[in-house]
């Protein structure tokens, strides 16, 4: 959409968005009293929750890495979206019309989210189509059947058919007038041989793959028996696009985040099958990566889902085949378990089956039962390895306990340690002393905790600045509370943020959070602006006008004293007999502040009492 958004627009789509709604679709958000609630950080790892959003404002900040902003910052940052692109999309979900200026210029009109997702969606209805009419569909059809998938259960993940035709979506999209460009961006097309574009999937069974919001994004596509002209691989996915990152998607998501967030766990599948199979076995919880392993990105998705802290815990459930490829699977998770405080497991079906296999062999419930019978991480990779040694020999215990060590070693949980030696001993036939003295040697070695979320800058047990800070929160939290702000001495502020934040405050005709992060260029001070907004103010009481007007009062006092101590220390330096007039005049100056000073000490006590 060519053109600026009305600024009456962005201002209406902002103040009707919910921002915890928003913001709950990534982070699992808990109450935190007060209005607030908070989550872990999506921009940053950390082990406690210091992400606070106040719904009531509008706004987030993060306590640890400093960022925050309204709803509209929060989607920019995290989905990497321009600012035209994440008000359209927030437009969409509140189902607001947006009006454009023709005059202003075009935000970014190479590449425009809404359009591809716009594509993708439209590529997904004409998939589905496609999966029921006669003809070549109905290989599709066969292969679903056979797996134990009916019609319902297609409808339900919206699977669909990419017909037999070189260009069959293509002309279909371009008729609903999107762009060649766009559909390439979108990842739907591609060059052919001979020129000119081609569908990207032929002759496959189609899933669609959604972000955790449930755009539409791009595709998982499964070669359908038969097919000899097609000489690519099994499964084949959207390429890398502007909105379809493989490494930050997970296919399910969408459906799954709420009960993930509820049941405190979440269980990795293999695949597109696996997760119907899961979901309609009644785990819920099951998602799969989309064409990568699982990496990092998947895990710091995970941890916000579950609230994946010190203090509230869940169980992260992998499934995965008996065989060896299961096996290094294993240990790739092991390591990743360094990454997690929530509890890992292992549901392995000893006779390799995967779970869409299991549920057509053993049905719902055995599929439950896999996930029911999980194992510890830790065992499951630990008695991976021994396997393959021969421990009736002493040369093969001595080698198997010289590789399990090092993964006792790394376990986070110091205290689980010394159990694992125990098992370690028990399966080894030897002695718990032998193997408590092998992992010794090696623990810590990879047992690298999770950062710490990064210090304050400042000194918040400092009482001055407490009180600066204090003052600061009720203008801008609830200005109508700090009266007297316009009376502030101009030194009251010491720490040189506050101070210019304070010039900031006092530039604007009629203060607002927006009008005044929108006039704010610094970053940390609009970093500031945001923590300052949610951050909760420090009173045991009600935040009423009486605790404005004592603070208020308060920093008067010490600012007050401050100039009295600079006027004591200049008439030290003037001789009161040789500069009568000029010390008379600071005397009296004196006397004055003094008696602002003691009637801003009584109003505060006052307050207090």
């Amino acid at each position: 959409m060519a053109g600026r958004i009305r600024d009456e627009d962005v201002a209406y789509v902002r103040d009707h968005t919910p921002i915890d709604d928003v913001i709950g679709d990534y982070v699992q958000l808990k109450n935190a009293g007060g209005g607030q609630k908070k989550g872990l950080c999506p921009f940053h790892d950390e082990k406690s929750p210091s992400f606070h959003v106040t719904p009531s404002k509008g706004y987030f900040h993060c306590f640890g890495c400093g960022v925050g902003g309204d709803s509209i910052n929060f989607l920019m940052k995290l989905e990497h979206l321009t600012f035209s692109e994440t008000v359209e999309r927030l437009a969409d979900r509140i189902g607001y019309q947006l009006r454009y200026d023709s005059t202003g210029p075009t935000q970014n009109p190479g590449i425009n989210r809404a359009r591809l997702v716009a594509a993708n969606t439209a590529a997904a209805a004409f998939y589905r189509e496609q999966l029921l009419l006669p003809g070549p569909a109905q290989l599709g059809r066969d292969f679903l059947a056979g797996r134990g998938f009916d019609r319902d259960a297609a409808t339900l993940f919206g699977v669909g058919y990419a017909p037999d035709e070189w260009d069959a979506l293509y002309k279909h999209l371009r008729t609903q007038g999107f762009t060649d460009n766009e559909l390439n961006l979108a990842g739907l097309t591609k060059e052919g041989s001979r020129g000119g574009l081609i569908d990207r999937f032929r002759n496959r069974l189609v899933w669609p793959i959604k972000d955790i919001s449930g755009d539409v994004v791009g595709f998982g596509a499964r070669k359908l028996a038969g097919d000899d002209q097609d000489q690519g691989p099994k499964y084949l996915n959207t390429a890398e696009t502007p909105i379809y990152k493989k490494s930050q998607i997970l296919y399910g998501l969408e459906m799954a985040k709420k009960e993930i967030s509820k049941k405190r766990q979440v269980v990795i599948v293999e695949g597109y099958t696996d997760v119907m199979a899961a979901h309609l076995a009644g785990v819920t919880t099951a998602v799969a990566t989309c064409g990568t392993a699982f990496g990092d990105d998947h895990i710091r998705i995970i941890r916000r889902l579950l609230m994946d802290d010190d203090a509230f815990r869940g169980e992260v459930i992998f499934t995965f085949d008996g065989d060896a490829a299961g096996q290094k699977a294993a240990l790739r998770a092991f390591d990743d378990d360094q990454k997690f405080v929530a509890q890992t497991f292992v549901a392995v079906e000893p006779t390799g089956k995967d779970p869409c296999e299991l549920r057509q062999s053993g049905g719902d419930l055995a599929v439950r039962d896999l996930i029911a019978r999980r194992v510890p991480l830790f065992e499951f990779a630990m008695r991976s390895v021994i396997k393959q040694y021969d421990i009736a020999t002493a040369e093969g215990r001595v080698s198997a306990l010289n590789q399990v060590a090092p993964l006792v070693g790394k376990i986070r949980d110091a205290s689980l340690r010394p159990e694992y030696v125990r098992l370690v001993a028990g399966w080894l036939g030897m002695e718990v002393d032998t193997v408590s003295a092998a992992v010794k040697r090696v623990a810590g070695r990879s047992n690298t905790p999770l950062p710490d979320a990064p210090p304050m800058q400042i000194n918040l047990k400092d009482p001055i600045l407490m009180l600066e800070r204090e003052v600061l929160k009720v203008k801008l939290q609830s200005p109508e509370l700090a009266a007297a702000w316009n009376e502030i001495e101009p030194n009251a502020f010491t720490y040189p943020p506050y101070e210019q934040l304070r010039r900031q405050i006092d530039a604007l005709p009629d203060l607002s959070i927006a009008s005044l992060l929108e006039r704010t260029e610094d970053e940390p001070l609009r970093n500031l602006i945001t923590e300052l907004t949610v951050e909760p103010i420090r009173t045991d009481g009600l935040v009423s006008e009486r605790y404005g007007q004592s603070i208020v009062a308060r920093l008067r006092e010490l600012a007050l004293g401050r100039q009295i101590a600079e006027i004591k220390s200049t008439l030290q330096r003037i001789n009161p007999v040789e500069e009568e007039a000029r010390y008379t005049e600071i005397f009296t100056a004196l006397v004055a502040q003094e008696a602002l000073r003691r009637a801003q000490k009584e109003i505060a006590l006052a307050e207090e009492e």
